[in-house]
This record gives C-alpha cells, structure tokens and sequence, in this order.
C-alpha cells in the first residue's frame, strides 16, 4: 500500500478514499506506539461514515448524516477522560466504541512502510530551498 502513496492509482475515488484512511490510521497508530514521553496521545477516529459532507454528497449523491455526529466525537475525544489511555487505539464512531482496525493498521512492517512513504512525500514539500 505505501507505494500507492506516491504514484497515480487506477482504484476508484471510493477505493482511494478508503486507502486513504486506512494510511492515516496506520501512521497515527505507528506514531502513537513510537512516541517520546513528551508526545501527544494519538487515537485514529472514524468520526462516522457518509456524514453530509461535500464530498459525500457529490460522490454518493446524498445528503449524509448530521455533520456534527462527526464533529461531537471529535471534541469528545479531544476533552474525555474515556480518550485518556487510548494511545495507539482506533475509535470506530459507526459501532460507538474502540474496536479493532483494519489488520493492516496491525502490522507493525506495512505501518513503517506507509510512515516512510509519508515522509518521503512531506520532505518534498518542506525540503530546504536550494541557494
């Protein structure tokens, strides 16, 4: 998965959006079990799925979910001591619960791949300016 990343994918929008998820949780689950003392709590959240975005409503033609079912669990998990030990965790907001990710998202190899292929990308925008 991490070399589709960085080159064009023949998948579907839906198909890459999913991919696209699923890398975000697998780098927040990698960074959350690499952290120093000193980091931040990281906890990967599926804040609900066909909520009324933009996106849904073009992509899927429907209007979606109340928006702020997204944005409730979102400052839940920002201010809730039930967010408190979830570090490396995955919080699937369509069952209400932790529950586990994709298997991917638990492979410890396939995780650095994807991490390493985010940072291959991010140095590219923030490489330092040639003199």
């Amino acid at each position: 998965m991490a070399e589709e990343l960085t080159k064009h994918s023949p998948l579907s929008d839906g198909s890459v959006y999913a991919k696209s998820k699923l890398a975000l949780t697998m780098w927040s689950r990698y960074c959350a079990l690499n952290k120093d003392a000193n980091s931040p709590l990281m906890v990967a959240v599926n804040p609900a799925s066909m909520l009324g975005s933009k996106m849904v409503k073009e992509a899927y033609g429907v209007s979606g979910g109340d928006m702020s079912i997204g944005a409730d669990i979102l400052v839940r998990a920002a201010i809730s001591g039930e967010f408190a030990d979830a570090n490396g965790k995955y919080f699937d907001n369509d069952i209400g619960q932790f529950s586990s990710p994709h298997p991917d998202a638990l492979d410890d190899n396939k995780c650095r791949q994807v991490v390493d292929a985010i940072e291959g990308v991010l140095s590219k925008f923030f490489a330092e300016p040639a003199n």
